[in-house]
């Protein structure tokens, strides 16, 4: 590390936070009164558990978006880079498909009974990924879930393996993390079926060694990977890593599994599409949909073939694999529209160029300061990190987390008009977010770094 950087006054940090406590509680009332009032009804205040995970107070309590915006019930008006943390990142209630949404849901949302969408849907899916077959899924979740099943169901054998600090939505058997080398269940997991050692394997990316050695007793059904992590931060695959990763999976009979849910970020056709990856299975779910929960998983031809005639159809009700609401009416027209109209190759190649104006205002407030910090981006998608070199794994990513100033940068943001997602300093870039919006941004970074330094007052 550079000994000029400048180190943070960690007592200064804590005063500056404070103040940016008392602000937000002071010009957020009515959400602090409707938060008060939901403790009475919802566990913690809110409808999901981490809901609470915001910088403020309490969370922010939502009247209406529209694009790369959205105002709050203290009518104050965001820019939103949060969107969704990817559900969103269409825009919110984006023009090009909210009319087939609405056409939709006056002519009825679900029947259990596929819809011409369904079919469009699919082959649109098969051109951007490449992967011929489909399936439907209420989310991301479920899609990993159901990929998993049937990855065990065709190799007749019992681990899974992830990446560590990896993140697959609630799948029970990506909850598996290393300390000092040896797996152990990820810190949180709450009331786990079984002992998730005993269901899966876990190695840090880009270790190829470790990935062989851990394959090499031909006990893993499937790889559930993303091509790029993404949840721990922007961590890029070494070259050579992902032909590596798709060597070793074929040799050994492993099914690979790409989860492109946030590397989606990365063009038309997620990772996959943007580098020609050959993945047997693809699992995707939150923005395909403009925000209407959906998710979709695909096979290769290969796979696709080894599935049929394997599964009964008379027991496909209560093989673990489906539900209800899957692949509804609603959903099959959201996904058509988005993909139609919305996460077009001309929005991409917009949403890409503004997110490296967002990487370079960053960088630039970084420089002038001669801070340890790095600006990382997939895409759309877009992070800073608070170290001076890029992390090659999970492991190291983890290590950089600093609670307390990423809690400051996101409320500093948050007081000024900045929604950033709160589980890590991502910004995401719609197709609405303007040059103005990225130019904002980067003025008021600017000034909470000079804030946080003693820079200005």
């Amino acid at each position: 590390m550079n000994r000029n950087v400048i180190m943070i006054n960690r007592n200064r940090l804590k005063e500056l936070l404070d103040k940016e406590l008392q602000l937000f509680e002071e010009t957020h009332p009515r959400s602090k009164e409707l938060f008060e009032r939901a403790k009475k009804s919802l566990i913690d205040g809110v409808p999901m558990n981490w809901m609470v995970k915001w910088a403020g107070s309490y969370p922010v309590f939502v009247k209406s978006g529209h694009g790369a915006h959205f105002t709050d019930v203290d009518d104050h008006r965001y820019i939103d880079f949060c969107l969704g943390d990817t559900g969103s990142m269409t825009g919110h209630a984006p023009e090009s498909a909210i009319s087939a949404i609405k056409e939709r849901i006056d002519n009825g949302v679900t029947f259990m009974l596929p819809t011409e969408d369904s079919v469009w849907v699919g082959e649109e899916l098969s051109r951007r990924f490449g992967l011929p077959y489909w399936q439907v899924a209420i989310s991301a979740t479920d899609a990993n879930r159901f990929a998993l099943r049937l990855a065990r169901h065709l190799t007749k054998r019992k681990y899974i393996l992830v990446f560590n600090y990896s993140y697959h939505g609630t799948v029970d058997e990506a909850f598996i993390t290393l300390q000092d080398g040896v797996p152990i269940p990820r810190h949180g997991n709450i009331g786990p079926q079984t002992d998730v050692t005993q269901t899966s394997k876990v190695v840090e990316f880009n270790d190829i060694e470790a990935l062989e050695k851990a394959l090499a007793p031909g006990d893993v059904a499937a790889v559930l990977a993303e091509p790029a992590m993404t949840n721990i931060g922007i961590i890029h695959p070494d070259p050579g890593y992902l032909e590596a990763l798709r060597e070793i999976t074929r040799r050994t009979g492993t099914i690979l599994i790409y989860d492109e849910t946030h590397t989606m970020s990365a063009g038309p056709g997620g990772y996959t599409g943007t580098y020609g990856l050959k993945p047997d299975m693809l699992t995707v779910g939150k923005a395909i949909g403009a925000g209407i929960p959906t998710a979709v998983y695909g096979f290769s031809e290969e796979l696709a073939q080894r599935i049929r005639g394997t599964i009964d159809i008379e027991g496909a009700d209560v093989g673990g694999i489906g539900g209800t609401l899957a692949g509804n009416a609603l959903s099959m027209a959201a996904m058509r529209a988005t993909l139609e109209n919305v996460l077009t190759a001309e929005a991409y190649d917009r949403n890409i160029s503004l997110a490296k104006r967002f990487c370079d205002g960053v960088e630039s407030v970084i420089k002038e300061h001669n801070l340890p910090w790095i600006v990382k981006r997939l895409g759309c998608r877009t992070e800073y990190w608070f170290r001076d070199t890029p992390p090659k794994n999970g492991g190291e990513a983890a290590s950089a987390a600093d609670y307390e100033l990423d809690r400051y940068m996101h409320l500093y943001a948050l007081n000024r008009g900045i929604l950033m997602t709160p589980f890590h300093n991502m910004a995401l870039i719609s197709s609405q977010t303007t040059v103005e919006d990225i130019d904002r941004h980067t003025k008021v970074f600017r000034e909470s770094v000079e804030s946080l330094l003693g820079a200005r007052v």
